[in-house]
């Protein structure tokens, strides 16, 4: 299992969502829909920040800050929004009103709603994204290519009893090929500027799931 599947499958049971629902005050069904558009955002925005030595060691200093092992749904509950808005900002940079701004559109919902749905999630992904690197970088080889193994992660933060009760999401591979330019993802314009590629260099699946982010924040633990 990737990353971006396991970070989906968490945030996207009944429990983590209501109590995204609770926090903002938002409708559970626009943030079903916001979250899985979302998450592979973030996690390519975090990969863009982490290519370079300075970012990446920048990232690994903050993910040190984020090692709450509850339940996502409780993290999400007790979420510093505040915090949770710096975070975003940070991972977004100077393309957060433009990302911001896509994300309302394609999810139905407002600018404000999406800040303040990304600021409630930002806190309990950085905590995903801290096991997940500790994890990767702890094991004495993990072939990341097919993804790798993050059951035990899964029962930490999702709980025995919430990890059967996800309900099943549109397959990961479905989701990044609408992202990396299928016709109704809305983004590629958009994804050619963030890493500063052209439009002959397109984003890499890579890019989203999360596998070339833990490659390169393991590789500076290691």
């Amino acid at each position: 299992m990737n990353l971006l599947n396991l970070l989906l499958k968490s945030l996207l049971t009944d429990a983590s969502v209501s109590a995204l629902a609770k926090k903002t005050g938002l409708n559970a069904g626009s943030l079903k829909k916001l979250i899985p558009l979302a998450v592979p955002l973030l996690l390519k925005f975090l990969t863009s920040n982490a290519s370079s030595e300075s970012g990446a060691l920048s990232l690994l200093g903050a993910l040190s800050q984020h090692t709450n092992q509850k339940t996502l749904s409780d993290q999400i509950d007790e979420a510093d929004t505040e915090d949770g808005g710096k975070i975003i900002g940070h991972i977004f940079g100077n393309q957060s009103e433009a990302v911001t701004n896509r994300l309302a559109q394609q999810s139905g919902m407002s600018e404000r709603d999406v800040s303040s749905a990304l600021a409630g999630l930002a806190p309990a992904l950085m905590s995903g994204l801290s096991a997940a690197t500790h994890s990767v970088s702890s094991a004495p080889k993990v072939d990341l290519s097919d993804g790798f193994d993050l059951s035990d992660l899964m029962g930490m933060f999702a709980g025995a009893q919430q990890a059967q009760q996800v309900q099943a999401q549109p397959s990961g591979g479905s989701l990044l090929s609408g992202l990396l330019g299928g016709s109704g993802s809305g983004f590629g314009d958009l994804f050619g500027s963030l890493l500063g590629s052209s439009a002959q260099q397109p984003a890499q699946e890579n890019d989203f799931n999360g596998t070339q982010l833990l490659s390169l924040l393991s590789g500076m633990r290691r």
